[in-house]
């Protein structure tokens, strides 16, 4: 098979669908070399090295470098079938307009439709974009791959996509944080962000579905009886600037450290963080996947997330949950596992177990998968 990937993420963006991206695509390499990768991007960055043997093509005609986003929307669909390829894969929940006409075979992986489900959270512009690209991939698309049992089941409300179209593919995180636990590296880390050695861990954009809010509130309740403070890696507006604001009303604001703020912090340095951590803090109200759960598994550090959406998914037997709309359960979330040093190290074991339905190889075989049933 001749594979052809959608890599403007995988280029360009750091976070969630460029994590996926990368991941995928490396691990397809690795597993499967007999099958050629050809990855269309718009333009190359430092932030991927592809395997030797992955192919990329970008745009080539001046008006197509010129316009770079209609070349990868629309005009890469009438290019495919140059290239040779087989297969055509969009990573980040859209594929080219017109690709329904070129004969060409494609999978979509969907990540999430929460635009769908709390469209007040997003500008309508945003919202009106997201919509059309996404019912027009499940719409072309062979198959469409979800990242979760709950990504399957919101395609088939909002999209109406047939059940039988859509093959659950749970995603990996960076093989990264499945290295050993490593206390000088820990400690190193520490020392480079000043931090101090007990702290919770909030990693995520800091926007209303997230919860941070909640979290302060909770750390406000449990003021005098628990005073960890919380480490939080990821930015946002003016949900941001909200959060602020309560934290210099209740006195709290020396207990949060915004990492983004004090320093530039460096990917190699996340799994550390993670390691370092007393427990994450993650009760989002609704997520596709959830990935920083994933991580924090891998990195045997425990987990406190929510009820509901896709977590327990994710987190199976090993997170303790909580109401996400409730301060009072999250406060006591934290509370139980800042104190109970046995319940950490029981979520750390059963996390590690479960951590290993979500390797970068299981990913890959459940992809590879899908290409081969649509093409047989």
């Amino acid at each position: 098979m001749r594979i052809g990937f959608d890599a403007k993420r995988a280029y360009q963006n750091r976070t969630g669908l460029g994590n996926y991206s990368r991941t995928l695509v490396t691990s397809l390499a690795e597993y499967y070399p007999e099958h050629e990768y050809v990855l269309f991007a718009p333009k190359e960055k430092p932030l991927y090295q592809p395997p030797p043997a992955v192919a990329t093509i970008t745009p080539q005609s001046f008006l197509h470098r010129m316009l770079k986003p209609v070349w990868r929307s629309r005009w890469v669909s009438g290019e495919l079938k140059s290239h040779g390829i087989d297969i055509f894969h969009g990573l980040s929940a859209e594929l080219p307009f017109g690709i329904h006409r070129t004969g060409v075979r494609s999978t979509v992986t969907m990540h999430d439709l929460i635009f769908e489900r709390y469209p007040g959270q997003y500008n309508p512009i945003d919202v009106a974009t997201y919509r059309k690209k996404a019912r027009y991939a499940c719409e072309a698309a062979d198959q469409v791959i979800a990242i979760s049992s709950q990504t399957k089941a919101d395609l088939m409300e909002f999209y109406r996509v047939p059940e039988s179209k859509i093959p659950v593919c749970y995603q990996a995180c960076d093989p990264s944080f499945q290295a050993a636990r490593n206390p000088q590296a820990i400690r190193e880390m520490l020392v480079r962000y000043q931090l101090p050695s007990e702290y919770f861990l909030y990693v995520g954009s800091v926007i209303e579905r997230k919860n941070l809010a909640r979290i302060a509130e909770a750390m406000f309740q449990l003021k005098g009886r628990l005073n960890v403070p919380l480490v939080v890696l990821g930015d946002g507006g003016s949900y941001k600037k909200k959060v602020k604001r309560y934290l210099a009303d209740k006195g709290l604001v020396s207990r949060v450290i915004w990492l983004n703020e004090e320093s530039k912090f460096s990917f190699r340095d996340l799994p550390a963080l993670y390691q370092g951590a007393l427990a994450l803090l993650y009760p989002s109200t609704f997520e596709g996947f959830g990935i920083p759960i994933l991580e924090a598994l891998w990195s045997e550090t425990a987990v406190v997330t929510s009820t509901g959406s896709c977590f327990a998914e994710t987190g199976g037997n090993s997170a303790l949950y909580v109401d996400p709309f409730s301060v009072e359960s999250i406060a006591d979330g934290m509370f139980r596992v800042a104190n109970d040093a046995a319940l950490r190290k029981d979520m750390a074991e059963k996390g590690i177990i479960h951590a290993q339905n979500f390797t970068p190889e299981k990913c890959a075989q459940g992809v590879m998968n899908v290409y081969k049933n649509i093409l047989s």
